[in-house]
């Protein structure tokens, strides 16, 4: 039987390549993202190419009510979630502390750290009941040393870094695995959404090297979900060859 796999924020980037990477790997396919055209093409391309089944469900994580409608109402054949992806998650803006918008800093606490929380706390009543799954969270290089202009971003990456140990230690009963993957800069939507749509800054980011692409950072969460059942990858940082840390990026 096929195992499942929930992903957030699957409409583009990095939980777009997840999805496919795990429909590859026949995996049926919850999708989640707010976007609800991009999800159903992206359900349709997945049942398509591959003989899985897909559950696309648009609705917006960081809202409290509708992420619990959307897994309370899961058909029984949805319930067994073998593997959270909790990857929706955004920056907004990057100004100094005292400059920056202070809905800026809601959106982001609202998605990266309440959305977080709200789709664990849906999903975990069905892994306890299956007595098995692994969560893994999204955290960034961000989560692990702050920089100048990213203070609320770096903190909620912060906050899913202490919320993944958390759940670990919470979890363990149920034998349900806790995984963090930190990724470095990733070339994807992510720099047009935090510029708030300026391509030409967002594309400077990425300038001068390689980033890492979506399907690396795919490639690496399929390898730490794949292991055998007592094999649990804690917490993982992976970045491009040319950054070494938040601080850090050799530009050519």
């Amino acid at each position: 039987m096929n195992k499942t796999i929930l992903v957030t924020g699957a409409t583009s980037g990095l939980g777009k390549a997840i999805a496919e990477k795990f429909a590859d790997a026949n995996y049926n396919c919850i999708i989640t993202g707010r976007r609800k055209q991009r999800l159903e093409a992206l359900a349709a391309t997945l049942s398509s190419n591959n003989n899985i089944k897909v559950l696309p469900l648009a609705f917006d994580i960081s809202k409290k009510e509708e992420t619990f409608n959307a897994i309370n109402n899961l058909s029984e054949e949805w319930r067994n979630i073998d593997v959270l992806i909790n990857n929706a998650g955004l920056a907004a803006g990057r100004d100094a502390f005292d400059e920056a918008s202070l809905d800026d800093w809601e959106t982001m606490i609202d998605t990266n750290v309440k959305g977080l929380l709200y789709m664990s706390k849906a999903v975990i009543p069905l892994m306890k009941k299956n007595k098995k799954g692994h969560i893994i969270n999204i955290g960034s290089t961000a989560a692990k040393e702050v920089y100048k202009d990213g203070n609320v971003y770096c903190a909620t990456k912060f906050a899913v870094n202490a919320i993944s140990q958390a759940q670990r230690i919470d979890l363990l009963p149920h034998r349900i695995k806790v995984t963090c993957i930190n990724p470095g800069a990733v070339d994807t939507e992510f720099s047009i959404v935090r510029f708030k749509g300026d391509v030409q800054k967002a594309d400077a980011v990425y300038e001068g090297y390689e980033p890492l692409h979506a399907e690396d950072v795919a490639d690496t969460i399929f390898y730490c979900a794949a292991l055998p059942k007592h094999v649990c990858i804690n917490d993982l940082v992976i970045t491009c060859l040319a950054q070494a840390s938040s601080f850090y990026t050799y530009k050519e």
